[in-house]
């Protein structure tokens, strides 16, 4: 339960903000259509964050437990100074086009912008700190819908009025704490 509450938290603080939420406010005022693109982000993150959620688990299995240890350690500590960098949604984003459909288009955008972010990058680690894949990859894909659905029904308007700075600051202390916690070996035996 720990894996899912965590992973979901941290996904859902690390995404507001993110250019993947820009993506979604992107697409729901281009198509109206919020159905299509609230299914469109759940398939492409749960495929997304499966693949990242494998690859943290064989790192997990194919290194040493001290080892884990500080490669945990140290990649939730660069994900903090990386939580405090803004994202800003590129021009070449895929959504200049429908003839795919809106499930589609989000389904493609929504995978490729994901691949290298932040929270695929969360997904990684968490999977190499927690042993259970399934909880892991439910959370961050619950992160996501708890940080997306809303951009896709609320659109501009909430995202306008949210303070991002304070937000990404959340996120990156916990992300820090989290580091930090790892390294000290605090909850060792999650860790491989």
């Amino acid at each position: 339960m720990e894996a899912f509450l965590v992973s979901t938290g941290i996904v859902a603080l690390a995404e507001i903000g993110d250019k993947t939420q820009l993506l979604a406010l992107v697409l729901a005022a281009k198509y109206r259509k919020p159905i299509p693109i609230i299914f469109g982000i759940l398939i492409a993150t749960l495929v997304n964050h499966a693949v990242a959620g494998y690859v943290g688990a064989w790192v997990a299995s194919a290194v040493g437990a001290e080892l884990m240890r500080w490669i945990l350690g140290v990649s939730f500590l660069a994900m903090a100074a990386w939580m405090l960098v803004p994202d800003k949604l590129d021009d070449d984003d895929g959504t200049k086009s429908a003839r795919y459909g809106v499930f589609l288009t989000t389904f493609l955008a929504f995978f490729v912008v994901e691949i290298g972010d932040k929270t695929q990058i969360a997904t990684v680690a968490l999977a190499a700190k927690y042993s259970s894949l399934v909880a892991v990859v439910g959370g961050t894909t619950l992160g996501m819908m708890i940080a997306n659905v809303p951009a896709v029904l609320l659109g501009e308007v909430a995202a306008k009025k949210l303070p991002m700075r304070l937000v990404h600051g959340i996120a990156a202390a916990i992300f820090a704490l989290l580091g930090v916690l790892v390294l000290l070996g605090v909850g060792s035996d999650l860790v491989g």
